[in-house]
């Protein structure tokens, strides 16, 4: 199947992850390891595909959210070491063994549910040194000790996650590094009561981008492998130039001429104030399109032009007023995010436009949204 036989589809160009990673690594130092947050099907990207393609630039370390994320990467021939940030639960853990997983020690509580399964399990142990997430709190030190302890946890790396590193206001500023000088006192107190805590890491995409000097032995990077920040409210230090990999596309189903007066759309949201060509498209909420988005100002583009869209989204279509544009036809391609002609609509104007952030938007594309790769 091609893209011409879609309803709606996204493009993932995979050139543009191949600059994205070099570009993130070269901010680093050598030594340093590199990990590929693909959870969430790779930010919407697709897992699979995306683990795949690092894989060639020599990227052997993956984390995501949950076990069958994990499990998805492991069938389809992803080896090297894949990190479940989250919890699984007691039932799940042979699971781990089965597809060689590495686990998140989520606290102390969990490390002794961890260690009472009784079987060797390689683990990460999470340190909470501010985001009150998850982890052990960094003053909790007997506790934080006690996870070391378990013979059967095979201790990989201890981590933290960084709260506001997005962010280069004073006080973000102090908090994030106040959260690295707290995880490397941890390192201090771990190493000083003989114990080996593997890798230590706590930058995220943000952390790589502001704060490269606190690389330690290993970085995660998740939403800026994709190309695009969180927001256009976010802040970076880095001269770094990431080119957004993910376009978003659907097709015109039907072109409608609308007197003025007349309504388009559920609760008769939109009136049109002039005879008016509407434009369908095979779009809507349930593939990932925030529905306030036309109550917004929201556009997309069809033939290089941009278009509002009108009236309330619909699960499966929303309309756009094409008037000012000529010989719109069934069948033609409408761009929600990406580059048509001159005109270009990011995922981060999306995402500030309609309150959220990129990840967010990016992530709930939905199932029905197919993915067409370039490689």
């Amino acid at each position: 199947m091609t893209c011409e036989d879609y309803r709606a589809w996204v493009e993932v160009d995979l050139t543009r992850l191949d600059h994205n990673v070099m570009a993130l690594m070269d901010l680093l130092p050598p030594e340093t390891e590199f990990m590929a947050v693909i959870k969430a099907n790779a930010y919407g990207h697709g897992s699979v595909e995306v683990a795949k393609r690092l894989v060639q630039s020599g990227v052997h370390q993956f984390a995501v959210a949950e076990i069958d994320e994990a499990i998805k990467l492991r069938r389809n021939g992803i080896e090297g070491e894949i990190l479940i940030l989250g919890y699984t639960p007691t039932h799940r853990l042979d699971d781990l063994l089965v597809n060689d997983l590495t686990q998140t020690v989520v606290n102390a509580e969990d490390g002794e549910r961890l260690g009472k399964f009784g079987k060797n399990l390689k683990v990460h142990v999470k340190i909470d040194t501010g985001l009150n997430r998850l982890g052990e709190h960094y003053e909790n030190t007997d506790k934080i000790l006690s996870m070391y302890r378990h013979k059967n946890l095979q201790i990989e790396g201890t981590f933290s996650h960084l709260a506001a590193a997005d962010s280069l206001q004073d006080r973000d500023d102090s908090f994030t590094r106040a959260q690295y000088n707290r995880l490397q006192k941890i390192a201090e107190f771990v190493l000083e009561n003989g114990y080996k805590p593997g890798k230590f890491h706590i930058l995220n995409s943000y952390g790589i981008l502001n704060y490269p000097d606190m690389h330690l032995e290993m970085v995660r990077s998740g939403i800026a492998l994709y190309g695009v920040l969180s927001s256009t409210n976010t802040s970076v230090r880095s001269k770094i130039i990431l080119l957004p990999v993910l376009s978003l596309k659907a097709r015109v189903s039907r072109v409608n001429r609308v007197k003025a007066g007349n309504s388009v759309g559920y609760g008769l949201s939109f009136t049109a104030t002039r005879d008016s060509v509407v434009a369908t498209v095979t779009i809507g909420y349930a593939d990932g399109i925030p529905r306030q988005l036309s109550e917004l100002g929201g556009e997309v583009l069809i033939c290089g032009q941009r278009a509002p869209i009108i009236g309330n989204i619909s699960m499966d279509q929303l309309s756009v007023d094409v008037t000012e544009i000529n010989n719109i036809r069934q069948g033609d391609i409408v761009t929600l995010i990406g580059q048509d002609g001159s005109e270009t609509i990011n995922s981060e104007d999306i995402a500030t436009l309609t309150g959220t952030i990129t990840n967010e938007l990016l992530s709930t594309i939905g199932d029905r949204v197919k993915r067409k790769i370039i490689k």
